[in-house]
């Protein structure tokens, strides 16, 4: 209560313990009054926060019967929500919601619809958690009992932030109980680990095929992204107007819209991918063991890739064109946003793979609720690649212990050296903030070596981007010095025409400020001292550091690997932007004359490295 009372406090609200016991709810009286006392609280501010009062209670054993006694906090919150008459009751958990099983189990599936009918004989419980007294048991019959005196009720996790909000603004999370469920019309949808596995086994019939065949399947996509480009802008169009009215960012809006010429350039893309050199089963070494006995390392497909993403329905060409070139498995989540955008597309590249190998091997989820189930599956999918906000990238790593391969933020940085060349640097600062702002290697903070304050470069520096109206906000002395509002943090992706800017003593500052702030994305030094170049180069810890060019050309396709399925920030596996490469993994293939180790006697071990 003593938390409450501080939570509560800082909104200018009281909160008020009402305790409570069995008897009291079979007094006529006061369930009568009940109603009045909370809603008079309420018109007070008041929030008021019902327990059992465990003190005097006169229960000897946990039960529950039709006058409405209560045994523990979730039935007490059931049989409140009856007697006030509530329009929904929310109950929160340490898990998603209710679990066809223990939630431990990957086998298990998040419930999003409960019907007694059905559910009560095919549910498995776990452990009860260490939190509360009831576990999830408690909540279920709490749930069944309010939900069928006519009180929805939403079973979701406490943990998640802001998870009562978005159930009350409809947002389908956790599980839902309602008095009429059995009634709506139940459409089968495909589980998650359905599709996963039909995925994984289109994969392999993929990889099964030769290089030409595999090549025709991505020309076959071209083709049919430029027959139906029309279609697909009508969708987009669709989709940007959606995004419009709802008032979403600018910054969204423009990722998400495909100008004119796109489908025609991702088309062209897809062909580059198609003509790159074969990525799958490449030999990597091969090594004599010892006489007569081979050992080849070769590449091979990661296997399920589960890609979710925000806004941008190109980057969904992109990373199927990767995984069908790298003969991976892909599973699918775009962003709400771009829903019909997304539809479109896949539709138009499913239906260009051959039966031979089966559309499922691109799966398209499209409801959010049937992400939880996907993270669990750690068994069948083998990589998570979250392309989106900082939030989104957090919420995935924490879901799930399946690899996550990705960036949280994009914040990128540019260094101007006293050494500078100014024009150079205009032109650099210029196209890396206002080339597209938007993008994840768009600059975000300027840094200015403290010599170009004092001969007058970052006046030529500010006059550039003031006049693109791009924001400037100050760290503390260039907040100072330039008379600006002073930056909350200097960790921040703005994504839009604004940035930050500081100013720092030399190099090693500069360096030592990316390294506190930064994100390590891609930073730039713009200088003709080289070894001031160099010290940057080899110093920097990002996954991409230039000299003297724009933190734009940090793109998979810029780079020559054909596209981009994201940009990994991570030390492990892949680092930077990631194509094929980083798809792949290895294998070991060893070919021998019938010989055993039999305790290494006789064995004589050569480890000869052998040409490819």
């Amino acid at each position: 209560m003593a938390i409450y009372d501080t939570m509560f406090s800082q909104l200018d609200v009281t909160s008020s313990q009402l305790l409570v016991t069995d008897n009291v709810f079979k007094n006529e009286a006061f369930r009568k009054q009940l109603s009045d006392t909370v809603n008079s609280l309420l018109n007070l501010r008041v929030i008021p926060v019902f327990n059992e009062n465990d003190a005097v209670s006169t229960r000897k054993a946990p039960y529950q019967d039709s006058s409405g006694i209560f045994w523990d906090n979730d039935s007490l919150a059931g049989i409140l929500a009856s007697e006030l008459k509530a329009d929904l009751l929310v109950m929160l958990s340490d898990v998603e919601g209710l679990y066809s099983g223990p939630p431990s189990d990957p086998k298990s599936k998040l419930i999003h619809t409960y019907i007694k009918k059905k559910h009560q004989g095919e549910i498995t419980f776990g452990d009860k958690s260490r939190l509360g007294r009831g576990g999830m048991t408690a909540k279920v019959e709490a749930a069944v009992c309010a939900a069928e005196a006519g009180i929805p009720v939403v079973i979701t996790s406490g943990y998640a932030t802001d998870n009562i909000i978005k159930v009350l603004q409809g947002e389908h999370l956790g599980t839902l109980f309602h008095k009429d469920a059995h009634l709506w019309t139940q459409v089968r949808e495909i589980g998650a680990r359905e599709m996963a596995v039909a995925s994984r086994e289109s994969s392999r019939r993929l990889q099964a095929l030769q290089t030409q065949e595999r090549k025709k399947i991505l020309l076959d996509i071209a083709d049919a992204l430029e027959a139906n480009e029309s279609l697909i802008m009508v969708e987009n169009e669709a989709d940007v107007a959606a995004a419009q009215e709802g008032g979403y960012e600018k910054s969204l809006i423009s990722r998400l819209a495909l100008k004119p010429g796109k489908v025609s350039s991702l088309a062209q893309s897809v062909r580059k991918i198609a003509e790159m050199e074969e990525p799958i089963a490449r030999v990597l070494s091969r090594v004599e063991i010892s006489d007569g006995l081979v050992l080849e390392k070769t590449s091979s497909p990661m296997g399920v890739l589960l890609v979710v993403f925000e806004s941008r329905p190109d980057a969904l060409v992109q990373i199927a064109s990767l995984a069908i070139k790298s003969g991976n498995g892909l599973l699918l989540k775009g962003g709400k946003e771009a829903k019909l955008s997304n539809v479109t597309l896949h539709k138009v590249i499913t239906s260009a793979i051959p039966d031979s190998v089966g559309e499922k091997l691109i799966g398209l989820v499209t409801s959010r609720e049937e992400i939880p189930d996907l993270l669990k599956l750690d068994d069948v999918i083998d990589l998570v690649i979250p392309r989106g906000s900082n939030k989104l990238v957090s919420e995935i790593r924490s879901l799930t212990k399946i690899p996550v391969l990705g960036h949280a933020d994009g914040v990128c940085h540019i260094y101007v050296d006293k050494l500078a060349n100014m024009d150079m640097a205009k032109r650099i600062i210029h196209d890396a903030k206002i080339d597209y702002p938007a993008a994840c290697n768009a600059m975000e903070t300027l840094l200015v070596h403290k010599d170009v304050v004092q001969n007058g470069g970052l006046n030529e520096l500010i006059m550039e981007l003031q006049s693109e109206d791009v924001s400037l906000i100050g760290g503390p002395r260039a907040s100072t010095f330039l008379n600006i509002s002073e930056a909350s943090s200097l960790h921040h992706e703005y994504s839009s025409m604004a940035c930050t800017i500081e100013i720092v003593d030399d190099v090693y500052a500069a360096i030592e400020h990316i390294h506190q702030h930064g994100s390590a994305h891609t930073e730039c030094i713009v200088t003709e001292d080289t070894e001031a170049a160099e010290t940057f180069l080899n110093q920097v810890d990002s996954a991409a550091v230039f000299h003297n060019a724009s933190t734009r050309f940090c793109d998979g396709a810029r780079f020559g690997l054909g596209a981009e399925v994201g940009v990994s920030t991570s030390r492990i596996h892949a680092r930077g932007p990631v194509g094929l490469e980083g798809l792949l993994t290895t294998r070991w293939l060893l070919r021998g004359h019938g010989q055993v180790v039999d305790g290494d006697k006789g064995v004589n071990y050569t480890h000869k490295i052998l040409p490819l």
